[in-house]
């Protein structure tokens, strides 16, 4: 097929995300105040966009604090750095079962399961300009959790989601969440065009390989806009395959923490280096103002509390 490469770029950043990365790199932040400023650095690199999930600032584990939510999303807009804010809304449907002789009850160590409204209180608190709703149930490398999204809770989430005027990154981990996700526009749980992120190479979802890559990319319609990663030492690579597919770009801590062999990265550093390949490619990176232009977003104070 020919290329039809993305002439007009935007660069999101996935700051720290949620996994056991913490003691891996003194550059994953913890706190809301040092994720706030890895954001804000990031965003002054090219990042039009930062994509944030939560830790405890002691432990650096996952949390779904929403307190924690709105210090960090205040931090951002008080700082007077002109960004995209993407809250993960992706937390709350772990599941992790027992011995494989022994499923139920469930290991209460690690299990999070909570309802819809709950998924996304700190969303209709923070009213970010997305949130993403990751669009399917999935097997994860570790042998016995369940990344659990079912299609009744995806209506939920997704329709609150509408409703608070706030735009859902469907996250695609691999060619039949591109499939419910249509199947969502269809029914009008999420409005079109809409906005997709391609997740290549997560443990066990679509494997990081080009031929997959492309069947993922065709399966997008042609009037939605889709961005694309890859972890690990694939980060920068997929930045060019996703450009010449005529996708946007995401990097950050939360999918790699290497610059290069045997030196640890900052988000910045991440984002200045994809930068250069997109413009090195003869494309352009694009800022949040034109990013709001594009996906019709809408930049909002958080609600009064």
């Amino acid at each position: 097929m020919p290329l039809n490469m993305n002439k007009e770029v935007f660069i999101t950043c996935a700051v720290t995300g949620s996994g056991a990365t913490q003691d891996r790199s003194p550059h994953v932040p913890r706190s809301p105040g040092q994720i706030a400023e890895s954001a804000i650095a990031a965003a002054k690199a090219g990042a039009a966009v930062v994509h944030c999930h939560l830790r405890d600032p002691d432990t650096g584990a996952p949390s779904r604090d929403p307190d924690l939510y709105r210090e960090l999303t205040e931090r951002i807009r008080d700082s007077g750095t002109d960004v995209v804010l993407n809250l993960t809304a992706g937390m709350g449907g772990d599941m992790i079962f027992g011995p494989t002789e022994k499923p139920l009850p469930l290991n209460e160590e690690g299990t999070d399961m909570i309802g819809a409204s709950e998924r996304v209180a700190h969303v209709a608190d923070c009213r970010p300009e997305i949130c993403t709703l990751d669009c399917g149930t999935m097997n994860f490398a570790e042998a016995d959790y369940v990344m659990t999204n079912t299609p009744g809770m995806l209506q939920a989430m997704g329709r609150m989601m509408t409703e608070m005027g706030v735009k859902p990154e469907i996250e695609a981990f691999d060619t039949g969440h591109l499939w419910y996700a249509k199947q969502l526009v269809a029914d009008g749980v999420l409005e079109a065009p809409a906005l997709v992120q391609l997740c290549m190479g997560v443990p066990w979802g679509a494997p990081d390989d080009l031929n997959t890559f492309m069947a993922m990319v065709n399966n997008v319609p042609d009037d939605w806009t889709f961005s694309a990663f890859g972890l690990g030492r694939s980060q920068m690579a997929y930045v060019a395959a996703s450009v010449l597919a005529g996708g946007n770009v995401r990097v950050g801590l939360e999918d790699n923490l290497w610059l290069e062999k045997g030196v640890l990265a900052e988000n910045w550093q991440l984002v200045e280096r994809a930068g250069t390949i997109i413009e090195n490619m003869g494309a352009r990176v694009i800022g949040p103002d034109e990013v709001r232009r594009k996906l019709g977003l809408t930049k909002r104070a958080p609600e009064a509390r």
